[in-house]
């Protein structure tokens, strides 16, 4: 019977790369101030010897916790694209991702947001909307001194960088495709209010209507939630409607495929009779028949750059550059089956 391996200890990384243990800890730590050479040779060492750094260690150490905290409201598609991409940045640069959900209504926010920056000792967050506008998570990060990226505010921070797309631009692409099929009479489904995707890819639609010199009926315009239960009751009022549209753009996917299973309840021909696009291309918009025509977020490259400007900021602890990073990514329109010409 072969006799157990001992764990590589730093001293024999150390060693091998014929360096200090000092110099190996700040290549862990992803500190500057070694040469690339060096650099190279001792992640070299680390993956001959099999190191594995122990994580409790390094942040007693060097008064790290190697933690980046993602804050979110509400689960969701979304989410789930966004945390993948968030994990995968933090594993190249030996981090992990806390994702936490934070209660909006809550009247406990600051106490709650308070303890988890003592108890972590977070090296950065994020805030995805619509807690990248809440002023209370915003100001107990900042009184913790926790670096912070926003993702899509509403009002762009002063001191912290945001990560954002062109949701206006994509809304009225996507309203043009649906005026160059023919459609003149077209329903919009709202996301909740103070939601800058919301207003965004309100305004794009607006302003592709409004170039073509044509109206937007009130009765049309329909509020909800981003989520199923909350587009039926939009594309009831909008299907119920004096003078019935001849598509409905949603400003999400799952308001839109909502819209899509009233619609065929109701007896309506898709698309043949009413054209339905929404936003995002979560999985639901290819779940369907005919599948959605939609937006396309880059959420994981998103998500990338988010971790990305903490991880690049976290070793010089010399506050952001400047100016502060405002990275705004591109949309891709999807045109599926869903849009049609108008009857």
């Amino acid at each position: 019977m072969s006799a157990r391996r001992e764990p590589a200890t730093i001293q024999m990384v150390a060693d091998r790369a014929q360096v200090s243990p000092k110099t190996v800890s700040r290549v862990i730590n992803s500190e500057p101030g070694v040469r690339d050479e060096t650099r190279a040779r001792i992640l070299d060492a680390i993956r001959q010897l099999d190191y594995q750094p122990n994580l409790n260690a390094r942040g007693l150490a060097g008064a790290r916790s190697f933690l980046i905290g993602l804050f979110y409201d509400k689960p969701g598609d979304y989410l789930n694209e966004f945390q993948t991409g968030a994990v995968q940045r933090c594993r190249e640069s030996d981090l992990h991702l806390m994702v936490q959900p934070l209660d909006i209504a809550s009247k406990e926010m600051a106490r709650d947001v308070g303890m988890l920056v003592r108890q972590l000792r977070l090296e950065g967050a994020i805030l995805l909307p619509p807690l990248s506008d809440h002023p209370v998570v915003r100001a107990a990060l900042a009184e913790a001194a926790v670096p912070t990226v926003h993702i899509a505010p509403v009002r762009e921070p002063v001191d912290s960088p945001s990560v954002d797309t062109d949701d206006r631009a994509a809304a009225r692409q996507m309203t043009v495709q649906l005026l160059e099929h023919g459609h003149r009479r077209i329903g919009f489904m709202l996301g909740p209010p103070g939601h800058r995707a919301t207003e965004q890819r309100y305004l794009g639609f607006a302003d592709a209507m409004h170039a073509r010199a044509l109206s937007i009926d009130p009765e049309l315009v329909q509020t909800g939630n981003f989520e199923f239960p909350d587009g039926l009751e939009c594309a009831r009022r909008i299907l119920g409607a004096r003078s019935r549209p001849t598509a409905i753009f949603a400003s999400n996917d799952d308001m839109a495929a909502a819209a899509a299973c009233l619609a065929r309840q109701m007896g309506i021909e898709l698309p043949g009779e009413l054209s339905i696009a929404g936003f995002d291309d979560a999985p639901v918009a290819s779940m369907i028949w005919p599948q959605l025509a939609t937006v396309r977020q880059p959420v994981r490259e998103i998500a990338r750059i988010a971790a990305d400007l903490i991880i690049q900021h976290r070793p010089h602890r010399r506050g952001w550059p400047q100016p502060i990073p405002r990275p705004r990514l591109d949309l891709e329109l999807i045109m599926r089956g869903s849009v049609g010409p108008a009857p």
